[in-house]
C-alpha cells in the first residue's frame, strides 16, 4: 500500500525567532475575513517559533514595481501559538501595498520580514479589567490581545467593542462571538453605522458615544483602554472618553497610522542632507552586526547604514513608529521624533536611528 508523504512533520521544537538576524517568512494560507479583508499566515523559513508581546507589528518587505517598499502590519494572531503569524489587510483603494498583498500573495509564497515591534501591548499595562475598543481594520491587535487572553486561561475581564461601517465590515464576527461564549470574563458587541445589507441586525446601529459607552461598559471608567482605528475615531473616542471624566493615564493608543508609513529606503538614503558650517560626519558602530558606517555631515544614521548596503530595520523613517528603536551605547546624537519613542525610553539611552544625526562617534547596541 502506497502512503501519501504528508507536506509537514512533527519534530523536536525549532528554535525561536530572532529578529535582526532571521528575516523570511512563507506564506500559508490566505483566508477571507469579510469581502476586502484577508488574513495572511505565515511561517518561518528555516523553521522558527515566535515570541512577541501581543499587539506588535511586523515590518514586511516587499519589492513592487521594480521599488523596495517597507509597510508596518499588526500581527493578528497570538504569541500563544508559536508556529506561525498572521497580519489582517484591509485592501484600500489606491493602496500600493495591500493591493498587491491582496492581488499576489499566495501559499508558497516567501516575502523578507523585520521585527517583531512596537509598544502598544496590554503586557505594558496589567489590569484587573481591561475595555478594547476598535474601529475598522484597527481591530487586529486587540484581537491578538484577546486570542492571547483566551488561549492563557484564568481569571480575565475584558470588555470588547468594535465599530464597523455594516455588518458585512465586521472583522472577526464570529470569533469574538465564539470567545465570548467560552470565556465568560470576555464580553464583545459591535457597532454599525448601517445595518445594510443586513435588515435583520439586532446589535447597535450608530457611532459610539457616550450613552452607547455606559449601556455596554457601565464601568469604563474603571478600566485600562485600549484602542486603535482611524485617526478621526481615535481622536473621537479620546475626546468622549475626556468629556466622561475617564482618566487618561490608563488610555493607550496605537500611535501612528501603519497606512501612511510609506517612506521607502531608497527615499530615505537619498534624502539631501543639511551640513551647517564646521559640521561633520561621523563614524557609527553597530555593535552587535560588527558593521561601521560613516555618516555625512546631517545625515541621519538609518540614511548612511541604508546607503552603504547596511540593512537595518526601519519603516516610517519619520521618528513616528520605532520599529528602528536601539540603544545608545557610546557618544550622543541630535534626534527630532515624531513620537516613536517616550521620554523615558530616551532617559535610558534609546534612540530612533532613522532621526538621529550624529554629534560625536557612535556606537550603538544592534
Amino acid at each position: 500500500m502506497t502512503t501519501a508523504t504528508p507536506s509537514f512533520a512533527f519534530t523536536e521544537p525549532a528554535p525561536y525567532w530572532q529578529s535582526g538576524v532571521d528575516d523570511t517568512l512563507q506564506c500559508v494560507s490566505v483566508h477571507d475575513e469579510t469581502h476586502d479583508v484577508r488574513t495572511f499566515t505565515f511561517r518561518a523559513v528555516p523553521a522558527r517559533r515566535f515570541a512577541y508581546l501581543p499587539g506588535q507589528f511586523l515590518t514586511l518587505e516587499l519589492a513592487i514595481g521594480g521599488q523596495s517598499v517597507n509597510r508596518c502590519y499588526t500581527l493578528s494572531s497570538s504569541p500563544t501559538r508559536p508556529d506561525t503569524v498572521s497580519i489582517t489587510v484591509k485592501r484600500v483603494p489606491g493602496g500600493q501595498v495591500s493591493n498587491w498583498l491582496h492581488d499576489n500573495l499566495q501559499p508558497g509564497m516567501n516575502v523578507s520580514v523585520l521585527g517583531p515591534s512596537g509598544e502598544f501591548s496590554f503586557a505594558h499595562a496589567p489590569a484587573a479589567k481591561y475595555l478594547f475598543l476598535s474601529a475598522g481594520s484597527g481591530i487586529t491587535p486587540l484581537m491578538s490581545m484577546s486570542r492571547a487572553m483566551g488561549d492563557l486561561g484564568g481569571n480575565i475581564d475584558v470588555a470588547f467593542v468594535h465599530s464597523a461601517r455594516s455588518p458585512a465590515d465586521l472583522i472577526f464576527r464570529h470569533e469574538l462571538v465564539q470567545l465570548a461564549r467560552a470565556r465568560s470574563g470576555f464580553r464583545q458587541a459591535a457597532i454599525v453605522q448601517s445595518r445594510h445589507p443586513e435588515p435583520e441586525w439586532s446589535g447597535l446601529e450608530g457611532r459610539l458615544d457616550i450613552a452607547a459607552l455606559e449601556r455596554l461598559v457601565p464601568d469604563f471608567r474603571q478600566r485600562e483602554v485600549f484602542c486603535c482605528g482611524p485617526a478621526p475615531y481615535m481622536t473621537g473616542t479620546r475626546e468622549l472618553l475626556q468629556a466622561a471624566g475617564f482618566d487618561m493615564q490608563h488610555y493607550h493608543e496605537e500611535s501612528f497610522n501603519f497606512a501612511e508609513l510609506n517612506a521607502s529606503a531608497e527615499e530615505v538614503a537619498d534624502a539631501p542632507v543639511a551640513a551647517a558650517e564646521g559640521e561633520c560626519g561621523y563614524e557609527v558602530r553597530f555593535a552587535k552586526l560588527g558593521d561601521v558606517v560613516q555618516t555625512k555631515p546631517g545625515q541621519t544614521i538609518l540614511a548612511a547604514a541604508q546607503q552603504q548596503g547596511l540593512r537595518v530595520p526601519s519603516s516610517c523613517s519619520k521618528g513616528l513608529c520605532g520599529t528602528c528603536k536601539t540603544k545608545l551605547l557610546d557618544g550622543k546624537v541630535d534626534m527630532k521624533h515624531g513620537g516613536g519613542i517616550r521620554q523615558r525610553e530616551i532617559d535610558q539611552g534609546w534612540i530612533l536611528p532613522c532621526c538621529s544625526v550624529p554629534l560625536t562617534p557612535v556606537v550603538l547596541d544592534r
